[in-house]
């Protein structure tokens, strides 16, 4: 019964040491992140960022510690939550920003929620879906989905959602975080073709902190990836070297993961599937190839230029 808002917390929270019990919803998930050091003994040292969001606007949350294995995997986006005895803090001005799928969405950039396993214990419930009512107020997820022929016309750095049919997918591949750096990031490409444009969509897929998708992902997937951001090679012809990496708040799912994400409802996720019900198996099949070495964005054609 008595229970507050984001709005009303950005206001009051520096003037009160409790709040009362906060509902919202997860629009954005980070990864995962360790931030162990050989020098300092921690049990625990990982943080994930969401943001979360109720009638009055949005906020960040972060998950400390030991709530991090115990509650990361069951906190989806679109899953509403019941948080009680959680801290606030000065928001950590550093971090990365996803970009709301609602333009319109008032954002409280000053403060984020804590959640701890001590001082205090926050209490976290998730609310079935099925259990949430209208008069809450809560925001649905909303999303910026984008077809292959959309692409051409995007600037450099513009976030958006894609879905495909996975005609490419390369080998693992690792990259150094730093020069001189022991830490590696580990990536794959794909190809994934949505049946608007002649060329696919060309998708630098980072590990996310789902392994279990990113090490499944093969042709003929449906594979649905999210707050990827459009590079582009300004320097060279800019339609030819234009590809999709992902951002830290990327979400990766393939066939086997959809039921149930809220992006099925999206308009362009239907005209998909409305598309490739209209398209033979065997003959795309025969377009598809796994594996090997994959140089992108490609050397020129002669070794003079090159």
């Amino acid at each position: 019964s008595k229970l507050t808002n984001l709005g009303h917390l950005e206001m009051t929270w520096r003037s009160r040491v409790r709040f009362h019990p906060l509902l919202v919803r997860i629009l954005h998930k980070s990864r995962l992140r360790y931030y162990g050091k050989p020098e300092k003994a921690m049990d625990m040292p990982y943080q994930a960022y969401f943001e979360v969001a109720d009638g009055s606007g949005m906020t960040s949350m972060v998950l400390w510690s030991s709530l991090c294995p115990e509650w990361y995997n069951s906190m989806k986006v679109g899953t509403v939550l019941l948080l009680e005895q959680y801290a606030i803090k000065d928001s950590y001005p550093f971090k990365t920003q996803p970009t709301p799928g609602d333009s319109q969405m008032k954002r409280f950039a000053t403060m984020e929620i804590s959640l701890n396993d001590r001082n205090p214990p926050t209490k976290i419930s998730i609310i079935p879906e099925e259990r949430v009512k209208p008069e809450w107020g809560l925001p649905e997820v909303k999303y910026r989905f984008i077809t292959r022929s959309e692409l051409d016309d995007l600037p450099h750095n513009y976030a958006c959602d894609v879905i495909g049919l996975v005609t490419f997918v390369g080998r693992a591949e690792r990259a150094r975080k730093r020069e001189h750096c022991e830490d590696f990031w580990l990536y794959r490409w794909a190809h994934a073709i949505d049946g608007t444009s002649d060329h696919p969509f060309i998708l630098e897929l980072f590990a996310t902190s789902q392994p279990d998708v990113f090490e499944r992902i093969h042709p003929m997937t449906y594979l649905v990836c999210t707050q990827m951001r459009v590079v582009r090679d300004l320097t060279e012809n800019p339609s030819s070297t234009i590809y999709l990496t992902t951002s830290n708040e990327s979400q990766i799912f393939i066939t086997g993961w959809h039921k149930g994400q809220p992006y099925t409802k999206d308009t362009k996720v239907k005209n998909f599937i409305e598309w490739m019900k209209s398209q033979s198996e065997a003959d795309q099949i025969k377009k598809t190839v796994i594996g090997g070495y994959y140089p992108f964005p490609r050397p020129p054609d002669n070794f003079s230029d090159y």
